[in-house]
Order: structure tokens, then sequence, then C-alpha cells
């Protein structure tokens, strides 16, 4: 089958309301997968998305978004029954916070049979997350039917952690994340969110404990240690790129999108992580989680001699 996507990720996209100042929020787009999508697009990458909206004007908004952006909306289905969901973003000493009005969305209510007809076996990659899990059961369902159309089509699995305690228990997710990984040739986590689920803070651990469980690749990032990079036979530490950072809504996700965007277009583990871990702080350096992403001429500029090699 002709693989026409590079990436397509599938999961919850909302409105997002980002503080500026005491008073005025910034009307903006996230959810981590969406803003996957549109980083893996704006870095060159063929992208698509599979999710559901309401039929509202926050839903408009959305699939103008990823029109505007250049990705496949294909598996967007529209529902009118649920609303899209939204959430606000607060800024204060011990950095950013988020309060989020999803109960009931119009994502949360996906289920196995809206994955569209071979849109999965048409794509590289299928990109979910912990998120995409986490938000109802039957999303979570619809996560591991589309696990197993991947496997069975030869899609590889990239998977983003995105443990938030407030969606769901550790117990279940790391049940979900034990059963995610056998499927995964990529995973994303971080080494917070993988003490919490697991009990490791070692580094090397979390990236051994990865491969045992599945993962081909693991991206391990660090915050300001940087990302450990995995293939099963190199381990290689990325040192963090040093940025006045604005905003961090939706650095992770940035990181997934250039990643992905960089491995399909042929580049090695290390070299492809190297590029995501640019392109994440350049995404901070505005506010909200989708205006700062980076385009693939910013970052090849920036990095190396802008024919897609990294400079030493």
């Amino acid at each position: 089958m002709e693989r026409w996507l590079d990436v397509l990720a599938l999961g919850e996209a909302m409105v997002e309301f980002n503080q500026r100042d005491d008073r005025n929020f910034l009307c903006g787009f996230g959810g981590d997968t969406s803003n996957c999508a549109i980083a893996a697009a704006r870095m060159g990458a063929r992208a698509g998305y599979c999710t559901q909206v309401g039929d509202d004007v926050f839903g408009d908004q959305l699939i103008d978004l990823w029109l505007a952006e250049g990705v496949d909306i294909q598996g967007v289905r529209r529902v009118s029954d649920a609303p899209t969901g939204i959430y606000f973003v607060t800024h204060g000493p011990q950095g950013h916070r988020f309060s989020y009005r999803r109960e009931g969305s119009a994502a949360s209510r996906i289920t196995p049979d809206c994955l569209p007809a071979q849109f999965i076996e048409s794509s590289a990659w299928l990109h979910v997350s912990g998120i995409s899990q986490a938000i109802s059961n039957t999303a979570c369902d619809t996560v591991f039917a589309a696990l197993e159309r991947a496997r069975l089509a030869g899609t590889r699995v990239s998977y983003d952690l995105n443990y938030r305690p407030r969606l769901w228990s550790v117990a279940r997710a790391r049940a979900m994340l034990l059963a995610t990984l056998a499927y995964c040739e990529l995973f994303l986590p971080s080494v917070d969110e993988i003490e919490v689920l697991t009990g490791l803070s070692a580094p090397r651990d979390i990236i051994a404990w990865a491969h045992e469980h599945g993962a081909h690749g693991v991206a391990l990032k660090l915050g300001a240690q940087g990302c450990l990079v995995s293939d099963g036979a190199d381990c290689v530490l990325l040192p963090p790129c040093r940025v006045q950072a604005l905003d961090a809504t939706g650095a992770g996700d940035c990181f997934a999108g250039a990643m992905l965007a960089r491995l399909s277009a042929g580049a090695p583990l290390v070299e492809a992580a190297q590029v995501a871990n640019v392109a994440a702080a350049q995404s901070t350096l505005g506010y909200g989680a989708v205006a700062p992403l980076p385009y693939w001429a910013d970052i090849a500029r920036s990095i190396g001699t802008g024919d897609g090699s990294v400079a030493a």
C-alpha cells in the first residue's frame, strides 16, 4: 500500500486560552497530538490527524487551523452532540499551569469504529500519547485498535507518555504504558513521569527498562539536562539548548513532531533527536502551543548547512 502520509497523529485537540498578563488571555490551539502533527508539518512532513471535534465554532477553528497548516483531516469527524474541549494556561513562579474543560468532549467520545478506512495503513508513522488513552475508556480502546492496525500494516508507532495524574491512576497508566510499549518503535517519556509510574529515576535504568518492555528507540527527556537517546545499541546524551523561554507549553509535542519529521526524511535516530532538541527550544520563544512552532527552514539555518545535516 502506498504511504501517502509520513505522520498520522491520533488524539484530542483543544482550543487554548493562554494568559498574557493578569487580565488578558490569548486564544490559540492545543492538544498534544495535534501539536505534534502541526510541528511535523512545519518541519516538512506529510502529516495527518485523527480525532473528533464538536459541531461548534471551536471545531470550525480547529479544522481551519489544520487546513492552513497542511495537515490532512480525512480522519477528523464532526459530532453534533458533544463540544470541542478547551483549556486555560496560567503562568506563575512555578511555571505554567493548565485548567481543562474537556469532560464529555467530542474527542473523548471517539470509538474504534471512527477510525477511517486505510488511513493508518497509509502512514509511515502512527503517533499516540498517554492523553489519547486517558481521556476516556472508548478513546483508550480506539488507540489500541489503531495500534493493532498499525502493527498489521507495518506502520511504525511513536508513543509520547504524557502522563497526567488528573486523568487516571498510576496503576491504570502503568498498565496501559506496558501494553503500549509492545507496539512501540519510538518511545518519548520524560524522566519525572517515568519515576512516578515505575519508581526508576536513573536515566540509563529507564532506558534499559523501556527497551526490555518492547520499545525499539527511546528519547528520554531530562529537562534542564537535555535528553538521552538510545536505539538499543548506543546511548547518547544530548545537551539542552539554552534559550530565554517565554512559555514552554507544547515544547514536548514539538520535540515529537520534529523528531518524526526528520526520521521520515531518513535521518538517523540521534540526528533526528538533535534537530528535535533545537526545535523544542525554539518553540518556547513565544506564547501558546502552536503559534511558536518552528519551520524546518528556520531550524536548518540555526543548526547546520540548510541541507538537512546537523553541524558538529
